[in-house]
């Protein structure tokens, strides 16, 4: 249920950095989740909440009553003691995990199956919830945190409620320290760096980003719509997520 995270510090297999700003994290263990459910129809007593520092959500460890234990996420509401069940006929209570056509509209639910039988992949991070909206022709609708509305298949599974530990981003991280043994490593802006580092960088003095358009550190458009036109589920989205104020973007 537990092993030694190996440390990728945003580097690929030839040592080569593909994601900036990681590295130097401490030494941790990774708790092996759940995501799955697929212990159907066996009852599980919450024996305990705890933190795991992969994550923002807190988990929940499962004895269930053959005796194995496994780590599911938390929801609110779930306690110490509570018992919780995967099952076509479980109550529509907190932690226990359905199929969506069993679910009733208006659910709050999380741990969300893309693909029937693949494991849960959306919505798993600390206070999100999505809800289910309603039925359409062979697909359930569900709103997800993001204002997004997508179709699902009905044989696709979720566990009911909001994933507990709703406060995390509430947290100030208080120095920069703490944030290096998260394995965070500085940010950079991109106007403060030199032109053949960042395409925002370069000018006399303080300068703007200088150009028509935000963009990354490779080139890449930084602003507006990015999401790919050709997306493998563009068809089942019905309302795209509403976008959020335009902020200048100096990354």
């Amino acid at each position: 249920m537990k092993h030694i995270l190996v440390k990728k510090s945003g580097r690929n297999a030839s040592g080569k950095v593909t994601v900036r700003h990681q590295g130097g994290a401490h030494k941790r263990m990774y708790r092996v989740i759940d995501f799955k459910r697929d212990k159907k129809d066996i009852w599980g007593k919450v024996a305990q909440i705890e933190y795991d520092p992969n994550r923002t959500a807190d988990l929940a460890l499962v004895v269930y009553s053959d005796g194995e234990k496994r780590y599911n996420l938390a929801p609110v509401g779930l306690k110490v003691g509570d018992k919780i069940i995967a099952s076509e006929a479980a109550p529509v209570s907190p932690g226990n995990c359905l199929p969506l056509s069993a679910i009733p509209v208006g659910t709050p639910i999380h741990n969300l199956e893309i693909r029937p039988g693949k494991g849960a992949q959306m919505v798993r991070s600390a206070g999100s919830a999505a809800t289910l909206q309603g039925r359409e022709n062979d697909y359930v609708l569900v709103k997800l945190p993001s204002g997004e509305i997508r179709r699902f298949l009905p044989n696709a599974w979720a566990v009911v409620g909001q994933v507990g530990n709703e406060d995390w981003d509430k947290v100030v991280i208080g120095k920069a320290g703490r944030s290096r043994h998260m394995g965070r490593r500085p940010v950079v802006r991109g106007v403060a760096m030199h032109p053949g580092a960042h395409p925002h960088g370069g000018g006399e003095g303080r300068s703007s980003v200088g150009l028509k358009y935000p963009k990354t550190y490779a080139g890449r458009p930084a602003v507006g719509r990015t999401r790919k036109k050709d997306k493998y589920s563009k068809d089942l989205i019905v309302s795209r997520r509403k976008a959020g104020k335009h902020t200048k973007n100096n990354s």
